[in-house]
């Protein structure tokens, strides 16, 4: 399957129900720290409010996160990375009274909405990985 461009950004529409899987592979060893960031943004460009940001630092910790009025609210660490090194991934963010984070078929995390997923217009995957795919289902 052919790769898609990094960063990817697509305009969404996100509401209770609705997911986003994203398929690919780090294009780096886990000794060098490669990472795969998520945002959901409110607006068309990066300078808009972040919903939700899921950013993984491959082989250490994932941070989740969101940005208000330009401003970083308190972030959420979690040191459980249960992502292979060299190995593809299925990510898979659902949308419910939280955002439900599975990777591989198996939830991991769940972040809390702080602002409102029906604000979310753009999201954009981005760092070091290869991407195959990336499905918005409402």
């Amino acid at each position: 399957m052919s790769s898609l461009p990094v960063p990817y950004k697509l305009p969404v529409s996100l509401s209770v129900g609705s997911c986003v899987i994203i398929k690919g592979t780090p294009i780096d060893s886990f000794i060098n720290d490669p990472q795969l960031q998520v945002d959901f943004y409110t607006d068309m460009d990066e300078d808009s409010d972040i919903a939700f940001r899921f950013r993984v630092h491959f082989g250490n910790h994932v941070v989740m996160n969101r940005r208000e009025f330009g401003i970083w609210m308190l972030e959420e660490t979690t040191d459980y990375v249960p992502f292979e090194d060299g190995k593809p991934f299925e990510l898979c963010i659902s949308v419910y009274n939280e955002y439900q984070i599975k990777v591989n078929g198996i939830r991991i995390y769940g972040f809390v909405h702080r602002i409102p997923p029906s604000f979310v217009k753009m999201m954009q995957v981005s760092r070091d990985v290869s991407l195959t795919s990336v499905c918005v289902c409402n």
